[in-house]
């Protein structure tokens, strides 16, 4: 059985596939991350549709990586008869989506084998096949797929699949390229396999030399920067937290959820990586992306949109799809999305203060907007909610909620501080931000532990209490943030990993099971270590993450440190956005010359 870190991911800003150690792609959702799949081996089996391309009779790569700067693939394989390469791309689409595979021969004369086996909505649906212009094409409903060869090779179906087997040799090439589009509409031009893989190569690298971090661990910075590239929906400026769902947080267990979609707890952290490395058109897009989602009543605010900003995600499962490992049930869309979460009313307000500060192009009504989310908070901080970890129990008192309700009302105080022309409740605001710091660290706080605490009067612990000093609430060397660091580190640690919260008998999110330990949290630990002045440990706690990267750099949501796996919803925006506000944290003033 494969592990998530088998998968390689490549994608064209629009969608994205995850390519396995045996060469098969596994998932596919077309024509966008939140279509759905026509490959869904990855929660399934076989027949739930995949596309291996390998060596006769191999049954895992030899070596495998990016292009250096690219998302473009290549896979090795090394047979007794001689070696091929494998390259897998998604070209940047003109009209219609393309899947490009290119076997290459290396050395010797090797066969080869594809077999094809599409199935459209989740792997339900078989689509009649015919041949038509050299093509195969596939049919089912709303969906058609055209795959051909460039040079043509032989093709028939088998077992409900198309197969195609040849020989390759040292310096020939053999190119397939696999294209969707609406079965109602013609078919698409065609794209050159080779000219687009040309393209892709000059394109990739082109974009990641705005990189503007030369310090130490560059290649993993710039890896994470380009998932994260692939992860953004072009056309909305939209960045998904990942391109999966349903990749367990437990091996065989529950706790498995769609993360398709753009949340917006995410939109600080994904600012300040963006702006920090040099990005700042993906930075203003996705600031964009955020001020379109938001519009309305501030009561309205959800946690999470589609990549368009949509805000109906119904959740349902599919249960023809046994699960990854077995790992049951498989959902699509995401209940989530009606709870209440304060903590997104103060990343919002932080977000767009970040932008003011960073030079971004000026938005109308974006002052308008903080202020309307400011009059929410002042009678709605009060509440319970669920958090920003999305419990399916009942509300608490959420400590980080609090605490980012106070960056909200902190931020816009500094505005109007620092821009006088700005027109709000200054004091009214002010008092709100003090209030709700003295709430805070009356009922959020543990004086016989020293220690905040993951909601009011409880005594579990959260790992988004390390930051506590990162927004600015309290300073880094204050004793009651030094006592949180160190007990979030004693109860939530795990072979010096941190998991975000306990999850044993008290039931803190109404699952049952355990989860991993979680890997942006673990980039908190370092950020905070760095901050309270012991930069050595939060160095090696770096390098300790840089290290459960797979093999192409790629980081899923959690680890579990005893099973030594990844898991979780893969690759995980959240992971990579860590890995670069930390390396710019503990190395930018390293950067060489």
């Amino acid at each position: 059985m494969h592990r998530i870190e088998d998968y390689a991911l490549i994608g064209d800003e629009q969608t994205a596939a995850l390519v396995g150690a045996d060469g098969s792609v596994d998932w596919l959702c077309l024509p966008r991350f939140d279509s759905a799949a026509c490959f869904a081996r990855l929660l399934g089996g076989e027949d739930n549709g995949h596309w291996r391309i390998a060596p006769a009779g191999a049954d895992r790569y030899t070596r495998r990586s990016y292009r250096e700067d690219t998302l473009v693939l290549d896979t090795e394989w090394e047979t007794p008869q001689g070696t091929v390469l494998v390259t897998d791309l998604m070209p940047q689409r003109h009209e219609a989506p393309d899947l490009v595979r290119i076997v290459q021969g290396v050395r010797g004369e090797v066969t080869v084998r594809s077999t094809l086996r599409l199935r459209f909505d989740y792997g339900s649906v078989v689509p009649w096949v015919r041949r038509e212009d050299g093509h195969r094409v596939a049919v089912a409903g709303p969906d058609s797929a055209w795959l051909r060869s460039v040079p043509e090779v032989p093709t028939w179906g088998e077992d409900r699949s198309t197969v195609s087997e040849f020989t390759v040799r040292e310096g020939e090439r053999v190119a397939f390229v696999l294209t969707w589009h609406p079965s109602h509409e013609p078919r698409p031009p065609l794209v050159d396999p080779y000219a687009s893989l040309r393209h892709s190569v000059e394109d990739w690298r082109a974009w990641a030399a705005h990189c503007c971090y030369d310090g130490p661990y560059r290649d993993a910075v710039v890896r994470s920067l380009i998932t994260l590239k692939a992860l953004t929906y072009r056309p909305t400026g939209g960045i998904v937290a990942a391109p999966t769902t349903s990749l367990p947080e437990e091996p065989g267990g529950v706790r498995n959820w769609d993360y398709r979609f753009c949340w917006l707890r995410d939109s600080t952290l994904t600012l300040k990586a963006l702006l920090a490395a040099g990005y700042q058109s993906e930075a203003e897009a996705w600031r964009n992306w955020l001020l379109r989602a938001v519009a309305g009543d501030p009561a309205d605010l959800q946690i999470m949109y589609g990549l368009a900003g949509e805000r109906r995600l119904p959740e349902f499962e599919v249960p023809w799809l046994s699960g990854f490992g077995g790992a049951t049930p498989v959902r699509v869309g995401n209940d989530a999305v009606n709870q209440l979460q304060l903590d997104v009313y103060g990343e919002v307000v932080d977000s767009l203060t970040l932008a003011r500060r960073s030079g971004l192009s000026a938005q109308p009504d974006v002052w308008a907007l903080q202020s309307v989310l400011l009059e929410f908070l002042r009678t709605a901080w009060r509440q319970p909610d669920e958090g920003l970890w999305e419990v399916r129990s009942r509300r608490r008192h959420f400590v980080h909620s609090k605490v980012m309700v106070w960056v909200a009302a902190d931020r816009a105080v500094r505005a109007m501080e620092e821009f006088p022309d700005l027109e709000g409740d200054l004091d009214g605001w002010r008092e709100l931000r003090d209030e709700v710091h003295r709430e805070v660290c009356e009922k959020g706080y543990d004086p016989e532990r020293n220690t905040f605490t993951q909601s009011y009067g409880s005594r579990e612990l959260d790992a988004a209490l390390l930051l506590i000093p990162r927004v600015g609430f309290l300073p880094p060397d204050d004793t009651r943030v030094l006592g949180t660091i160190e007990a979030v580190r004693a109860e939530l640690g795990q072979d010096g990993l941190v998991r975000r919260y306990t999850t044993d008998a008290t039931a803190v999110d109404g699952l049952p099971g355990q989860e991993g330990t979680f890997l942006v949290c673990s980039f908190w630990l370092a950020d905070a270590l760095h901050m309270t002045g012991r930069t050595k440990e939060a160095r090696d706690l770096f390098e300790r993450l840089l290290g459960l990267a797979n093999d192409v750099g790629l980081l899923a949501e959690e680890y579990d440190p005893v099973g030594g796996r990844l898991l979780g919803n893969f690759p995980q925006a959240f992971s990579h956005i860590g890995l670069v506000n930390t390396a710019l944290a503990l190395f930018a003033d390293e950067e060489a010359g």
